[in-house]
């Protein structure tokens, strides 16, 4: 980070028809709001400067989210809530800003602090497996190994689910219940929900369509642990409000 620059989180959520808009109208979408609020952000340097932001875990399109993450450089700010208020009266119907802070020297950005994320699952016509989830979940993680193999552009790799997956249960929601998913959302283990509702569904033998589910990210989280012993935080708990 340049002399002078203000490194600052941004937490937002994603809701209604936005979840249709995929990560790169995201991006243009923020660069937008930051303009028309008159916020002080930072540019790059060069022959075309862009806004400097960076944005932890893209949602994928079709999912919402009570928690979302950038990372911008600012030049100046007048306070934490100054920047909530502002964006918040360029916001669209569906996406709304919830919290800035400002991170400290050293703090890694967004993207790469990400170890895990959540997710609240329900399903399309009230779809419910016969035997009841409590029991599904309890059978399914009881496998001492649940192999897939994972489809890359270049090649295909089998992997074992199980360790990234830190919690699977049956939750509520908005006051509907649900499934409660928590995987491993890191560069190197990346695990999607659908991942892990497939394989269950295999189980069962019911046919599986992703169009069934109905996700919302909970959160975004850092380990702030070890590997072996892994203790996570939300990515809005580092730094301070302003």
């Amino acid at each position: 980070m340049s002399e002078g620059r203000i490194k600052v989180r941004i937490k937002f959520s994603k809701h209604g028809v936005m979840r249709f808009i995929g990560h790169l109208d995201i991006m243009r979408y923020f660069q937008k709001v930051f303009r028309r609020a008159e916020i002080d952000i930072a540019y790059s340097q060069g022959f075309s400067p862009h806004q400097i932001m960076s944005f932890a875990a893209p949602l994928g399109v079709g999912m919402e989210s009570d928690g979302e993450y950038m990372d911008v450089e600012l030049c100046s700010i007048n306070s934490s809530e100054d920047i909530v208020n502002r964006m918040n009266e360029q916001m669209a119907d569906g996406m709304q800003v919830l919290s800035a802070r400002v991170l400290p020297d050293g703090a890694s950005n967004a993207m790469a602090s990400v170890a895990a994320a959540g997710y609240y699952i329900r399903f399309r016509d009230s779809f419910v497996p016969p035997q009841g989830w409590r029991k599904v979940i309890e059978d399914f993680m009881s496998q001492e190994q649940i192999l897939v193999t994972k489809v890359t552009k270049k090649s295909e790799i089998q992997m074992d689910l199980k360790p990234g997956i830190y919690d699977f249960k049956v939750s509520s929601h908005d006051c509907t219940d649900c499934l409660y998913l928590m995987v491993n959302a890191s560069s190197s283990g990346n695990i999607k929900p659908a991942m892990v509702l497939e394989e269950v569904y295999k189980m069962l033998d019911i046919p599986f369509d992703s169009f069934q589910l109905l996700i919302t990210r909970e959160d975004t989280y850092l380990n702030v642990g070890t590997d072996e012993k892994p203790e996570f935080l939300p990515l809005d708990l580092i730094g301070e409000i302003v």
